[in-house]
């Protein structure tokens, strides 16, 4: 069996390719994806070589942890059935090239213990799922965010998954003055507080740690909840003034993707208006040069359905 999916050949690579997937088992679920949406994050640094080195890394291979679509063939032991909407966090599923994260194709197979049934009225905005559960995963059982540096999409989402949960609205840095829009938003020197108690990086800036303890009151907590491909260092005497305390948010877990959809069922959580730039998959190769390319981008969506 083939499909059509984004291969990366290298830095600045992106193109569409017919690739062969591996045969469905009884556990697996095939998926015809309607939407994928590009990483800021971890998509960038594979468009721009920069990825720290990561099992799986490798050129060629096809990105994206972002996918949504519907089961065409479920395998007797897979736990779901044909016809199903859900969301995809990547697959590895390709025999002539690497799946890092695998995502981003017009067919996906996949264990069916992997994917999440979700609301089809969701439609597009289920690629955003992951994003949504990873802010979770940062706040789930921990201290809020008092600042939330960075406006971007995961910043917005720490934000609305703060307010969710029925904690105070946070400040927001924003260093682009075309992401400065909102109640809270602002460029980080026009903020006089130093006093924070916990601050949420979303940033992906390497050289910020030492700006950020500076704003920290005694016994402060630092998230990190971007992912950095340069090694992060701080100053010590002010962290030790401070007391100051790290932490590193990973990727979310599957009880967090399903602790974001209650939320939006209840009201609490929206995806609505994150979703800034639209292209058809054919488009691929224009739609990483936007995706990374301009400020005004803030999530793009690749629409698959006319290649499934």
């Amino acid at each position: 069996m083939q499909t059509v999916a984004v291969v990366m050949d290298g830095p600045g690579k992106a193109a569409l390719r017919t690739v062969t997937l591996t045969d469905p088992g009884a556990e697996d679920v095939v998926v015809d994806i309607h939407w994928t949406s590009i990483s800021a994050g971890t998509e960038r640094l594979l468009w721009a070589g920069q990825m720290p080195t990561f099992p799986g890394m490798g050129y060629p291979l096809v990105p994206g942890y972002e996918s949504v679509g519907r089961v065409v063939d479920a395998g007797a032991e897979s736990g779901l059935r044909g016809g199903e909407f859900v969301f995809v966090p990547g697959a590895r599923c390709f025999t002539d090239v690497r799946g890092l994260f695998g995502g981003a194709a017009a067919r996906l197979v996949v264990p069916g213990a992997r994917v999440s049934t979700i609301d089809a009225d969701l439609g597009e905005r289920g690629a955003l799922l992951s994003l949504a559960a990873t802010a979770y995963h940062a706040l789930a059982d921990a201290p809020p965010p008092e600042l939330i540096v960075g406006h971007g999409i995961l910043g917005r989402l720490l934000s609305r998954v703060t307010v969710a949960l029925g904690h105070p609205a946070p400040t927001i840095w924003e260093n682009q003055a075309c992401r400065r829009v909102g109640t809270g938003v602002m460029a980080e020197e026009d903020d006089p507080r130093r006093d924070y108690t916990t601050i949420y990086d979303a940033s992906g800036d390497a050289t910020i740690l030492d700006r950020l303890v500076a704003r920290l009151g005694r016994g402060g907590e630092i998230v990190l909840a971007g992912f950095y491909h340069a090694p992060l260092s701080f100053t010590f005497p002010p962290a030790f003034m401070r007391e100051a305390r790290f932490r590193i948010a990973a990727e979310f877990r599957p009880a967090d993707l399903a602790a974001v959809q209650t939320l939006m069922a209840s009201g609490a959580l929206s995806l609505d208006d994150l979703i800034t730039h639209r292209r058809p998959a054919r488009e691929a190769e224009a739609a990483y040069a936007t995706a990374f390319g301009d400020p005004d981008c803030l999530k793009m969506i690749m629409d698959w359905r006319s290649l499934s």
